[in-house]
Protein backbone atom coordinates (compact mmCIF):
# COMPACT_ATOMS: atom_id res chain seq x y z
CA UNK A 1 0.00 0.00 0.00
CA UNK A 2 2.41 2.67 0.89
CA UNK A 3 3.93 1.55 -2.61
CA UNK A 4 1.52 2.49 -4.53
CA UNK A 5 0.86 5.29 -2.54
CA UNK A 6 4.30 6.47 -2.75
CA UNK A 7 3.88 6.91 -6.14
CA UNK A 8 1.08 8.35 -6.79
CA UNK A 9 2.15 11.15 -4.15
CA UNK A 10 5.41 11.52 -5.99
CA UNK A 11 3.23 11.79 -9.22
CA UNK A 12 0.74 14.30 -7.64
CA UNK A 13 3.24 16.44 -6.07
CA UNK A 14 5.86 16.29 -9.41
CA UNK A 15 2.87 17.47 -11.59
CA UNK A 16 3.20 21.36 -11.13
CA UNK A 17 6.73 21.72 -11.81
CA UNK A 18 7.29 19.41 -14.50
CA UNK A 19 9.01 20.76 -17.49
CA UNK A 20 10.07 23.29 -15.37
CA UNK A 21 13.78 24.16 -14.90
CA UNK A 22 15.42 24.26 -11.25
CA UNK A 23 15.74 27.78 -11.40
CA UNK A 24 11.81 28.11 -12.35
CA UNK A 25 10.91 26.40 -8.85
CA UNK A 26 10.42 27.15 -5.60
CA UNK A 27 11.21 24.17 -2.89
CA UNK A 28 8.08 21.48 -3.13
CA UNK A 29 5.80 21.07 0.23
CA UNK A 30 3.06 20.18 -0.69
CA UNK A 31 0.68 19.19 -3.33
CA UNK A 32 -0.62 22.08 -5.88
CA UNK A 33 -2.97 22.62 -8.39
CA UNK A 34 -1.72 23.05 -12.37
CA UNK A 35 -2.06 22.09 -16.22
CA UNK A 36 -5.87 21.51 -15.24
CA UNK A 37 -5.53 18.93 -12.20
CA UNK A 38 -6.31 19.69 -9.43
CA UNK A 39 -3.84 19.11 -5.90
CA UNK A 40 -2.92 15.92 -5.64
CA UNK A 41 -4.61 14.99 -9.03
CA UNK A 42 -2.13 12.54 -10.46
CA UNK A 43 -0.66 12.13 -13.82
CA UNK A 44 -0.28 9.46 -16.47
CA UNK A 45 2.90 7.65 -14.09
CA UNK A 46 -0.19 6.89 -11.85
CA UNK A 47 -2.78 6.03 -14.54
CA UNK A 48 -0.87 3.38 -16.16
CA UNK A 49 0.38 2.15 -13.01
CA UNK A 50 -2.97 1.53 -12.48
CA UNK A 51 -3.68 -0.21 -15.89
CA UNK A 52 -0.75 -2.42 -14.84
CA UNK A 53 -1.78 -3.68 -12.21
CA UNK A 54 -5.27 -4.37 -13.25
CA UNK A 55 -3.70 -6.64 -15.88
CA UNK A 56 -1.88 -8.69 -13.56
CA UNK A 57 -4.62 -9.52 -11.16
CA UNK A 58 -6.90 -10.00 -13.91
CA UNK A 59 -3.95 -12.27 -15.99
CA UNK A 60 -3.24 -14.32 -12.75
CA UNK A 61 0.49 -12.41 -12.73
CA UNK A 62 0.96 -12.11 -16.15
CA UNK A 63 0.58 -9.23 -18.90
CA UNK A 64 -0.68 -10.24 -22.23
CA UNK A 65 1.27 -7.95 -24.69
CA UNK A 66 -2.10 -7.54 -26.76
CA UNK A 67 -3.90 -6.63 -23.39
CA UNK A 68 -1.67 -4.13 -22.70
CA UNK A 69 -1.54 -2.69 -25.83
CA UNK A 70 -5.07 -2.74 -25.93
CA UNK A 71 -5.39 -1.49 -22.66
CA UNK A 72 -3.51 1.64 -23.06
CA UNK A 73 -5.20 2.26 -26.49
CA UNK A 74 -8.45 2.47 -25.26
CA UNK A 75 -7.09 4.53 -21.91
CA UNK A 76 -5.26 7.11 -24.50
CA UNK A 77 -8.59 7.41 -26.46
CA UNK A 78 -10.75 8.09 -23.28
CA UNK A 79 -8.45 10.93 -22.49
CA UNK A 80 -9.10 12.29 -25.75
CA UNK A 81 -12.87 12.26 -25.52
CA UNK A 82 -12.40 14.36 -22.60
CA UNK A 83 -10.09 16.80 -23.88
CA UNK A 84 -6.85 15.57 -22.18
CA UNK A 85 -3.63 15.69 -23.87
CA UNK A 86 -0.25 15.81 -23.38
CA UNK A 87 0.53 13.01 -20.93
CA UNK A 88 1.58 10.41 -22.89
CA UNK A 89 5.59 9.93 -23.06
CA UNK A 90 7.37 9.83 -26.37
CA UNK A 91 7.91 6.09 -26.49
CA UNK A 92 4.31 5.09 -25.17
CA UNK A 93 2.57 7.20 -27.92
CA UNK A 94 5.35 5.82 -30.80
CA UNK A 95 4.22 2.80 -29.98
CA UNK A 96 0.80 2.99 -29.79
CA UNK A 97 0.64 5.41 -32.67
CA UNK A 98 2.11 2.32 -34.48
CA UNK A 99 0.02 -0.41 -32.74
CA UNK A 100 -2.74 1.82 -34.35
CA UNK A 101 -1.49 1.79 -37.50
CA UNK A 102 -1.22 -1.32 -37.98
CA UNK A 103 2.09 -2.11 -36.77
CA UNK A 104 3.24 -5.48 -35.20
CA UNK A 105 3.44 -5.69 -31.33
CA UNK A 106 6.86 -6.74 -31.63
CA UNK A 107 8.45 -3.77 -33.85
CA UNK A 108 6.58 -1.44 -31.88
CA UNK A 109 8.77 -1.13 -29.03
CA UNK A 110 12.15 -1.49 -30.76
CA UNK A 111 13.22 1.96 -29.91
CA UNK A 112 11.28 2.82 -26.75
CA UNK A 113 14.17 4.21 -24.45
CA UNK A 114 12.27 6.59 -22.15
CA UNK A 115 10.96 6.06 -18.96
CA UNK A 116 7.38 5.16 -19.45
CA UNK A 117 8.45 1.78 -18.50
CA UNK A 118 9.95 2.23 -14.95
CA UNK A 119 7.04 4.50 -14.09
CA UNK A 120 4.46 2.13 -14.45
CA UNK A 121 6.40 -0.98 -13.10
CA UNK A 122 5.94 -0.66 -9.32
CA UNK A 123 2.99 -2.91 -9.56
CA UNK A 124 4.87 -5.86 -11.03
CA UNK A 125 7.79 -5.72 -8.33
CA UNK A 126 4.83 -5.88 -5.62
CA UNK A 127 3.56 -8.64 -7.12
CA UNK A 128 7.09 -10.49 -7.73
CA UNK A 129 9.28 -11.63 -5.02
CA UNK A 130 12.52 -10.86 -5.45
CA UNK A 131 13.75 -13.39 -7.21
CA UNK A 132 16.20 -12.13 -9.64
CA UNK A 133 15.34 -14.44 -12.74
CA UNK A 134 11.33 -14.17 -12.54
CA UNK A 135 11.31 -10.31 -11.82
CA UNK A 136 13.35 -9.34 -14.78
CA UNK A 137 11.42 -12.05 -16.91
CA UNK A 138 7.82 -10.53 -15.57
CA UNK A 139 9.20 -6.65 -15.99
CA UNK A 140 9.91 -7.21 -20.06
CA UNK A 141 6.76 -9.00 -20.09
CA UNK A 142 5.01 -6.10 -18.74
CA UNK A 143 7.56 -3.07 -21.01
CA UNK A 144 8.81 -4.93 -24.17
CA UNK A 145 5.40 -3.58 -26.35
CA UNK A 146 6.39 -0.09 -25.59
CA UNK A 147 9.79 -0.26 -24.47
CA UNK A 148 12.10 -2.71 -25.56
CA UNK A 149 15.57 -1.82 -25.41
CA UNK A 150 18.12 -2.49 -22.83
CA UNK A 151 18.42 0.66 -21.55
CA UNK A 152 14.79 1.33 -20.93
CA UNK A 153 14.11 -2.47 -19.51
CA UNK A 154 17.32 -1.93 -17.23
CA UNK A 155 15.46 1.41 -15.94
CA UNK A 156 11.99 -1.09 -15.46
CA UNK A 157 13.99 -3.67 -14.03
CA UNK A 158 15.96 -1.52 -11.08
CA UNK A 159 12.92 -0.45 -9.99
CA UNK A 160 10.38 -3.12 -9.74
CA UNK A 161 13.75 -4.57 -7.99
CA UNK A 162 13.99 -1.96 -5.86
CA UNK A 163 10.27 -2.41 -4.82
CA UNK A 164 10.11 -5.84 -4.51
CA UNK A 165 12.95 -6.01 -2.31
CA UNK A 166 11.08 -3.24 -0.20
CA UNK A 167 8.22 -5.26 0.11
CA UNK A 168 10.46 -8.05 1.38
CA UNK A 169 11.92 -6.38 4.16
CA UNK A 170 14.84 -4.71 2.45
CA UNK A 171 16.34 -1.56 3.70
CA UNK A 172 16.53 1.01 1.09
CA UNK A 173 20.88 0.31 1.13
CA UNK A 174 19.79 -3.33 0.25
CA UNK A 175 17.04 -2.42 -2.40
CA UNK A 176 19.49 -0.52 -4.74
CA UNK A 177 21.79 -3.28 -4.72
CA UNK A 178 19.48 -5.45 -5.57
CA UNK A 179 18.20 -2.85 -8.16
CA UNK A 180 21.81 -2.68 -9.61
CA UNK A 181 21.70 -6.08 -10.15
CA UNK A 182 18.45 -6.09 -11.86
CA UNK A 183 19.80 -3.34 -14.18
CA UNK A 184 22.47 -4.94 -15.18
CA UNK A 185 20.91 -8.08 -15.97
CA UNK A 186 17.83 -6.22 -17.87
CA UNK A 187 20.21 -4.41 -20.05
CA UNK A 188 21.10 -7.25 -22.04
CA UNK A 189 17.70 -7.64 -23.13
CA UNK A 190 15.71 -6.22 -25.58
CA UNK A 191 17.29 -3.98 -28.66
CA UNK A 192 20.56 -2.42 -28.50
CA UNK A 193 20.56 1.26 -28.28
CA UNK A 194 23.63 3.53 -27.46
CA UNK A 195 22.99 4.73 -23.75
CA UNK A 196 24.14 5.59 -20.94
CA UNK A 197 24.15 2.73 -18.22
CA UNK A 198 21.50 2.69 -15.62
CA UNK A 199 23.41 0.55 -13.35
CA UNK A 200 26.59 2.11 -13.27
CA UNK A 201 24.27 5.54 -12.73
CA UNK A 202 22.56 4.39 -9.96
CA UNK A 203 26.10 3.51 -8.47
CA UNK A 204 26.84 6.77 -9.04
CA UNK A 205 23.93 8.57 -7.89
CA UNK A 206 24.83 6.63 -4.33
CA UNK A 207 27.83 9.72 -3.95
CA UNK A 208 26.03 12.66 -5.05
CA UNK A 209 24.09 15.24 -3.57
CA UNK A 210 20.60 15.67 -5.02
CA UNK A 211 21.38 19.31 -5.91
CA UNK A 212 24.00 18.24 -8.05
CA UNK A 213 21.79 16.05 -9.92
CA UNK A 214 20.38 18.11 -12.81
CA UNK A 215 23.62 18.90 -13.79
CA UNK A 216 25.40 15.76 -13.58
CA UNK A 217 22.46 13.16 -13.95
CA UNK A 218 19.94 14.83 -15.78
CA UNK A 219 16.16 15.12 -15.43
CA UNK A 220 15.04 14.47 -18.63
CA UNK A 221 12.42 11.88 -19.65
CA UNK A 222 15.39 9.58 -20.87
CA UNK A 223 15.82 6.24 -18.31
CA UNK A 224 19.42 6.38 -18.08
CA UNK A 225 18.67 10.10 -16.51
CA UNK A 226 15.44 9.97 -14.78
CA UNK A 227 15.57 6.77 -13.04
CA UNK A 228 19.45 7.28 -11.69
CA UNK A 229 18.25 10.41 -10.56
CA UNK A 230 15.33 9.37 -8.34
CA UNK A 231 17.51 7.14 -6.87
CA UNK A 232 19.98 9.58 -5.97
CA UNK A 233 16.97 11.65 -4.32
CA UNK A 234 16.68 8.78 -2.15
CA UNK A 235 19.59 8.15 -0.71
CA UNK A 236 20.33 11.37 0.97
CA UNK A 237 16.30 11.83 1.77
CA UNK A 238 15.11 11.90 5.70
CA UNK A 239 12.18 10.33 5.07
CA UNK A 240 9.82 9.33 2.12
CA UNK A 241 7.83 12.68 1.83
CA UNK A 242 10.60 14.44 1.66
CA UNK A 243 12.41 12.40 -0.82
CA UNK A 244 9.08 13.05 -3.22
CA UNK A 245 9.45 16.76 -2.32
CA UNK A 246 13.29 17.00 -3.13
CA UNK A 247 12.67 15.00 -6.56
CA UNK A 248 9.45 16.94 -7.43
CA UNK A 249 11.90 20.32 -7.11
CA UNK A 250 14.96 18.98 -9.54
CA UNK A 251 12.70 20.43 -12.79
CA UNK A 252 12.33 18.23 -15.49
CA UNK A 253 10.73 15.34 -15.48
CA UNK A 254 9.51 15.85 -12.12
CA UNK A 255 6.46 13.70 -11.97
CA UNK A 256 7.93 10.84 -12.95
CA UNK A 257 11.47 10.88 -10.75
CA UNK A 258 9.16 11.55 -7.87
CA UNK A 259 6.62 8.49 -8.34
CA UNK A 260 9.98 6.28 -9.08
CA UNK A 261 11.25 7.85 -5.65
CA UNK A 262 8.03 7.59 -4.04
CA UNK A 263 7.56 4.13 -4.64
CA UNK A 264 10.89 2.58 -3.71
CA UNK A 265 10.57 4.94 -0.51
CA UNK A 266 6.87 3.46 0.40
CA UNK A 267 8.24 -0.29 -0.55
CA UNK A 268 11.54 0.15 1.73
CA UNK A 269 9.34 1.95 4.60
CA UNK A 270 6.02 0.46 4.37
CA UNK A 271 3.07 1.75 6.80
CA UNK A 272 3.41 5.07 8.31
CA UNK A 273 5.88 6.14 4.83
CA UNK A 274 3.51 8.86 3.91
CA UNK A 275 1.36 11.78 5.95
CA UNK A 276 -2.12 9.77 6.05
CA UNK A 277 -3.82 13.20 5.18
CA UNK A 278 -1.88 13.30 1.53
CA UNK A 279 -2.52 9.59 1.06
CA UNK A 280 -6.22 10.59 1.88
CA UNK A 281 -5.62 13.45 -1.01
CA UNK A 282 -4.66 11.37 -3.74
CA UNK A 283 -6.58 8.09 -2.72
CA UNK A 284 -9.97 10.67 -3.26
CA UNK A 285 -8.93 13.15 -5.70
CA UNK A 286 -7.94 10.53 -8.28
CA UNK A 287 -10.56 7.78 -7.04
CA UNK A 288 -7.68 5.22 -6.76
CA UNK A 289 -8.11 1.84 -5.39
CA UNK A 290 -5.06 1.72 -3.68
CA UNK A 291 -6.28 -0.75 -0.71
CA UNK A 292 -7.94 -3.43 -2.90
CA UNK A 293 -5.27 -3.56 -5.72
CA UNK A 294 -2.51 -3.91 -3.33
CA UNK A 295 -4.34 -6.64 -1.64
CA UNK A 296 -4.71 -7.94 -5.19
CA UNK A 297 -1.22 -7.90 -6.05
CA UNK A 298 0.11 -9.08 -2.41
CA UNK A 299 -2.28 -12.48 -3.17
CA UNK A 300 -1.09 -12.85 -6.55
CA UNK A 301 3.01 -12.46 -5.03
CA UNK A 302 1.90 -15.19 -2.24
CA UNK A 303 0.97 -17.88 -5.12
CA UNK A 304 4.44 -16.71 -6.80
CA UNK A 305 6.58 -18.14 -3.81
Amino acid sequence: MAALAGLAIGDALGMPTEGLSPAEIEPVTGFAAARGLPAGGVTDDTQQAVIVARLLVSGGGRIDPHGLADALLEWERDLRSRGIRGLLGPSTRAALTAVAAGEALEKAGKYGTTNGAAMRIAPVGIANPADLDLLVDSVVEASWVTHNTGVALAGAAAVAAAVSAGVDGASLPEAIDFAVEAAERAAKRGNWVAAGDVAARIRWSRTMDPADVPALIGTSVATQESVPAAFAVLRHAENPWQACCTAASLGGDTDTIAAIAGAIAGACTGAGAFPEEAVRTVTEVNDLPLPELADDLLKLRARTR
